[in-house]
């Protein structure tokens, strides 16, 4: 009889400054503006940054160090109050929602200190892109009086800096 392992994917730790917003996961960062939710896209909530990422399942991970605020109960979305004093909210797709967390799994929950990188929900992208427009934004709900602003749309690794 054989036994079969699975060996779960250990993601490096991750080391940056307080100051820093990075990505979540490898993907790419796009124009928030290019979303189709004007909300999104006309940065409504705040200063925002968006990714997009392979249909497959995706771990994504904070974007900052600080502590996790709140976790939707569909995990769909997450905010964080990071070590700087800004708070920030993930958001996972357009309208996703009224999956109601089918598709999502939280590995984190209020009042969770992170570090940016660590894994927060996982995402099965490619079960949800068949009903859903599946960007990811990052909005800048509380900038904490300082002056936030993104790179531009590039390829990126977890854990890179994408604010300037």
């Amino acid at each position: 009889m054989f036994k079969l392992f699975s060996k779960k994917e250990e993601l490096q730790k991750i080391e940056v400054s307080d100051e820093d917003i990075v990505a979540l996961a490898d993907g790419m960062l796009i124009d928030v503006k290019t979303v189709s939710d004007e909300m999104f896209a006309n940065e409504l909530m705040g200063k925002s940054c968006a990714f997009t990422f392979e249909p497959k399942k995706v771990t994504l991970c904070s974007p900052c160090n600080g502590e996790i605020a709140m976790v939707f109960p569909t995990g769909h979305a997450f905010g964080l109050k990071a070590n700087n004093g800004m708070e920030l909210l993930v958001h996972i797709g357009i309208d996703t929602v009224s999956a109601n967390g089918a598709g999502f799994k939280t590995l984190k929950k209020a009042g969770d200190v992170v570090c940016a990188g660590d894994p927060v929900v996982e995402v099965d992208f490619a079960t949800l892109a068949k009903k859903y427009e599946m960007p990811v934004m990052v909005i800048v709900t509380d900038a904490n009086g300082k002056d936030v602003q993104f790179e531009d749309p590039c390829a990126v690794v977890r854990g890179q800096k994408v604010n300037r």
